[in-house]
């Protein structure tokens, strides 16, 4: 028998192409969910699939899974500012009480178990591109803080039990990706430029649109998070593209590839949006021997034909 692995947020963009990924490497997969946010289409095509089984459940309340346990990847979490504006408390609830929860789970099943934090803990940065070892500029009481501060809870807690229960943990910190799967209306930059583009609606940009984003195709993230679970290396890593584009930029890439005759408008930034954002991957190069492969233009092509499909 393969190994058999917990995949939390498994309905999700991110969760959905992990299902795929890991059992592609012969393990036997356990999605679980509650749909909150995640689209149970993403994963009906694994239901025909004998090696996976899927759980509708809440990881905030208590988790039980019969059997063997050897890996569990914890993806559940509302991760769009539109979610984490409109779902407070359940954001909060999914960072701090089903990160322990699933802690405990790891601790009782003797699992390995990886958590999914985030570039959004690095706040607004003050040191550009962002290394691991940043302690990050957040604002704990702002609108963005209910997700900040539960991913930044996350990684204590869980190099709590990797201290003190000697529970086998792996932290990484994902900064901005996209591909097939986002939900057209998830509020982030990408899905929202190409949803309006293809609608032929004006591309709001925020701000002067001088604010930089880090786009990373979710092939290449996948690939990294499966690394780091393999590795041997406990403490955060950051993955993602360091190739930084402005999201004026970014809106115009959009314009060009669609063909759109669609014009850019502008709107007043929103309360504590970060300036930059820009990983350091240093430590992925070196520990993981990752980098993207995907570079944004060819990422962009596929990820529209999946928007074209799904408008």
């Amino acid at each position: 028998m393969g190994k058999r692995i917990l995949i939390t947020g498994a309905a999700g963009f991110l969760g959905s192409h992990l299902c795929d990924r890991f059992l592609s490497e012969g393990f036997l997969v356990v999605g679980m969910d509650n749909l909150l946010t995640g689209n149970i289409k993403n994963i009906e095509h694994l239901f025909p699939v004998k090696e996976f089984e899927f759980y509708h459940h809440d990881v905030t309340k208590f988790v039980h899974v019969p059997g063997a346990i050897d890996y569990i990847l914890h993806f559940a979490s509302p991760a769009s500012p539109i979610d984490y504006l409109k779902m407070p408390i359940q954001t909060l609830k999914v960072g701090a009480l089903g990160t322990h929860n699933l802690l405990g789970l790891a601790k009782s099943k003797g699992a390995r178990i990886l958590v999914a934090s985030t570039s959004e803990v690095y706040g607004d940065p003050l040191i550009h591109p962002q290394t691991e070892e940043y302690w990050g500029n957040v604002n704990p009481v702002g609108p963005r803080g209910v997700y900040d501060e539960a991913k930044r809870f996350m990684e204590s807690i869980t190099m709590a039990y990797h201290n003190f229960h000697g529970v086998e943990t792996r932290i990484i910190r994902i900064f901005n990706t996209y591909g097939p799967r986002m939900r057209l209306d998830d509020g982030r930059a990408l899905p929202t430029f190409m949803s309006q583009a293809l609608r032929g609606e004006n591309l709001t940009v925020y701000g002067d649109g001088s604010q930089t984003r880090s786009f990373c195709y979710v092939d290449d993230l996948v690939d990294g998070i499966y690394r780091l679970l393999m590795s041997n290396y406990h403490r955060p890593v950051n993955i993602g593209n360091p190739s930084e584009i402005t999201l004026l930029q970014f809106a115009e890439e959009v314009i060009a590839l669609t063909g759109t005759t669609s014009k850019i408008v502008y709107e007043p930034l929103p309360q504590d949006d970060p300036k930059q954002r820009q990983p350091n991957i240093t430590k992925a190069r070196e520990i993981l021997g990752w980098e993207p492969k995907v570079d944004r233009h060819e990422g962009l092509k596929r990820t529209l034909a999946y928007f074209k499909e799904h408008i």
